[in-house]
């Protein structure tokens, strides 16, 4: 059984039944032996950039609880610890973005596997990320 989260553009691709999800990473977010996490940083980053017009969904935003529930994905809250590691993580070259971090610290401070197609995110590798896409 592996623990993955999902970064916040795979948590889109999944609700939206995207062919951008490659069928090896559908296969296993549709795993029943895997359990699939969403953090609440993935959820705040959508409200965000819709509010501020960088995202358009074809879904109301409040909806994204219902269809997380309805993929059996469990919503991670943020853990004050967890915000405490983002003193540790390095801002690695040309990575800037604080939701990405986050959710890397979220990923090593609970042993989850960070599902992302995101190449930035295989710098984090060296500090203990786990990523699989």
């Amino acid at each position: 059984m592996k623990k993955l989260m999902l970064d916040t553009h795979v948590l889109l691709w999944a609700i939206g039944d995207s062919d951008k999800l490659s069928p090896q990473i559908a296969e296993q977010i549709n795993d029943m032996n895997n359990e699939v996490f969403v953090s609440a940083i993935s959820l705040w980053e959508i409200v965000l950039k819709q509010s501020i017009g960088k995202l358009e969904l074809n879904f109301a935003v409040e909806d994204i609880l219902m269809y997380c529930k309805q993929l059996g994905f469990y919503l991670m809250p943020l853990k004050p610890l967890e915000v405490f590691g983002f003193l540790k993580l390095p801002q690695k070259k040309n990575h800037k973005d604080t939701f990405d971090r986050m959710i890397i610290c979220q990923c090593i401070a609970n042993d989850y596997v960070l599902v992302s197609k995101d190449e930035k995110m295989a710098e984090y590798r060296d500090n203990g990320l786990k990523g699989l896409w």
